[in-house]
Parts: C-alpha cells; sequence; structure tokens
C-alpha cells in the first residue's frame, strides 16, 4: 500500500498545483513560526521553514510522505514576504517596477516513519515591465494578490506586469515546485506516472 501523500499548507494555490500531479492527498495546515532568524539568508529562511512545516506534520501522522514549502521574494537582497494589505502591496510593486527579482521556493519532504528528508531551493527570476501608479492600483484593485510573495499573482492578471521569467520550473514561481516534487517523491517509491 503507497503512503498517505500530504501537503502542509494552508496555500489554496499549493494545492492547486498538487492536484495536477493526479495523486490523492490530504492537507494537514502546518503550525510553525514564519519569523525570519537574524541575518538568515533567502534561501536558508524558505529551507528551513520549509522543513519545519513538514516536520509539524509529520510528527504527528503516520505512513505519510509530507511536503513542506515556503516562498520568499528577493528584491535587492532583501526579503520580502506577502503583503496583506493594499498599502504593502503598492510599496512592493513600486519597487518592483522596471526590475527583476527573483522569487526562492523551499521544498521539503519527510517520510514520517523513516524521517527521511529531502529539501531544495528552487530560484526563479521575474522581470517586470516599468509600471504607473495608475496600472498598480488597477492590478491590485482587481486582482487583490495580498496573499502572494511580492504582491504577484502571475497566474492571474499579474502576468499583465511582467516582461519574462527565467527558470527551471514554473510552477516554482506558483510556490510549490513540482519538477522536483516529483523527483522527491520517486525517490520515496512514489511513482506519478
Amino acid at each position: 500500500m503507497p503512503p498517505r501523500l500530504i501537503l502542509a499548507s494552508s496555500s489554496p494555490y499549493r494545492r492547486e498545483l498538487l492536484a495536477r500531479l493526479k495523486v490523492p492527498f490530504e492537507v494537514v495546515l502546518p503550525q510553525v513560526d514564519e519569523t525570519p532568524r537574524a541575518d538568515e539568508s533567502p534561501q536558508a529562511l524558505v529551507e528551513r521553514l520549509s522543513i519545519e512545516k513538514a516536520r509539524s506534520v509529520a510528527e504527528a501522522e503516520r505512513g505519510a510522505l509530507v511536503i513542506g514549502s515556503d516562498q520568499v521574494a528577493v528584491y535587492d537582497g532583501q526579503i520580502v514576504g506577502k503583503p496583506h494589505s493594499h498599502e504593502r502591496a503598492v510599496e512592493q510593486l513600486r519597487l518592483a517596477a522596471g526590475r527583476t527579482i527573483t522569487l526562492y521556493t523551499g521544498l521539503a519532504l519527510i517520510n514520517s516513519d523513516t524521517q527521511r528528508t529531502q529539501c531544495d531551493v528552487v530560484p526563479y527570476r521575474v522581470a517586470f515591465r516599468p509600471l504607473t501608479e495608475a496600472q498598480i492600483d488597477s492590478y491590485l484593485r482587481k486582482e487583490q494578490p495580498y496573499s502572494c510573495a511580492g504582491s504577484v499573482r502571475s497566474e492571474g492578471l499579474g502576468i499583465a506586469l511582467l516582461d519574462r521569467f527565467d527558470g527551471e520550473d514554473p510552477n516554482a514561481l506558483i510556490g510549490l515546485p513540482l519538477i522536483r516534487l516529483v523527483r522527491m517523491l520517486e525517490n520515496e517509491g512514489l511513482h506519478i506516472i
């Protein structure tokens, strides 16, 4: 009998992405403090949080493969998270306009029985068009991407803000690198196809 697959995430975007693999899975909300540590790099932050999210669920669930993921946007070396408000989203998009930012997505898979942990950090670069205040305001009022790192929901209207992408897995941009996840699942004997 194959192990249960659990997504340790509250993100509806990650749920949608994982559903693309056409395997049954459960969702369990992780209990993790997402506060960055002093002098923690963006890559180290998303790696740590991905592992902590998966581990917080794996400790209570036997016979499961548990997926944890976390994402941050980085502008000029500074971590930019979810805006949670219109005003903060305006600030984020003003900073990003006409520039290239990097999103780092951490991915962890923990086998709850063996405690084997696989983890990776997947970068994805996004180039923004120059944007006017009116364009930023219009986008935010229509899309309301306040739960998206960097205020961009690229699978929606956010695509209109962008010039180009550069990365290995377009799913990483949305928050769950499926190419890497498929490999991790195969390492645990769960074959998608």
